[in-house]
């Protein structure tokens, strides 16, 4: 009996380890979330049981409770049980808890650590979290707590010169803002990404003070990242969009003065 706790990473099918496939081979039931890609599942065997227990906001979901007791009840029957999770199993997750709660009961575990979307989505919309000279650190953040509430760390990443990344921080795009807002960050950069590495992905970006009204305007939607930071001014969307918005501004004077 065994529960292996594996990373499906960030959307892209072929961002998952070599490890993570093996084990989804051989494992005898394999419940995957919302976020893991489902092309991942071809790689099960055909007698692996699926289970789906996806959770969304605002949608009928597989409680916390229920995911335990069939994970339980499966390893607990000897079996081999696979957890396949979005990103990194235990980035934001409830993973590490999910272990803690089998373990009790002595059932063996183990980690495949996954591709977090946390770092790979600005990498490969050309952001990077870190630059020599111009971000020497990067934040990961959730948008909420257990209680839908922001987290106090909020205020303190507001007032640092890192890369702020923020994962499931959608719905309090204005609240956040404000936060940076507050601290003098009105004209720092920002990127959203939303659906990163995956062929619906969609990208907007800004500056603190005006992201808000983009993010309603274009109807960006989880799962998004907000990236906020220096360093997404190295973005070629953020470029262009720098670039178009100057060409009009110019445009504009030039209309004014005939």
């Amino acid at each position: 009996m065994k529960l292996s706790l594996i990373g499906a990473g960030p959307g892209d099918p072929d961002l998952i380890t070599l490890k993570a496939i093996k084990t989804l081979a051989v494992a005898d039931v394999i419940l995957y979330d919302a976020l893991a890609n489902p092309c991942l599942l071809s790689y099960a065997s055909k007698e692996a049981e699926l289970v789906y227990v996806g959770k969304r906001l605002g949608q009928h979901s597989v409680s916390q409770d229920e995911i335990n007791r069939i994970i339980l009840q499966n390893t607990l029957a000897g079996k081999h049980v696979a957890r396949l999770k979005g990103g990194d199993p235990v980035i934001f997750g409830r993973g590490f808890e999910e272990m803690d709660y089998v373990r009790a009961y002595g059932v063996e575990t183990e980690i495949i650590p996954g591709i977090s979307s946390s770092v790979a989505v600005p990498s490969l919309k050309g952001i990077p979290v870190t630059k020599r000279g111009m971000a020497e650190s990067f934040w990961v953040i959730t948008g909420h707590t257990k209680d839908r509430e922001l987290p106090k760390d909020m205020e303190l990443a507001a007032k640092s010169s890192a890369t702020i990344v923020i994962l499931m921080g959608i719905s309090k795009i204005d609240e956040i803002m404000a936060i940076f807002s507050a601290n003098g960050k009105e004209a720092t950069p920002v990127a959203i990404i939303q659906n990163g590495t995956t062929p619906e992905e969609k990208t907007i970006t800004g500056e603190v003070f005006n992201i808000a009204e983009k993010v309603k305007k274009n109807n960006i939607k989880s799962p998004a990242i907000i990236v906020i930071g220096e360093t997404v001014r190295l973005c070629p969307d953020y470029i262009n969009s720098y670039l178009a918005t100057n060409h009009l501004v110019e445009n504009e004077k030039q209309a004014k003065h005939g």
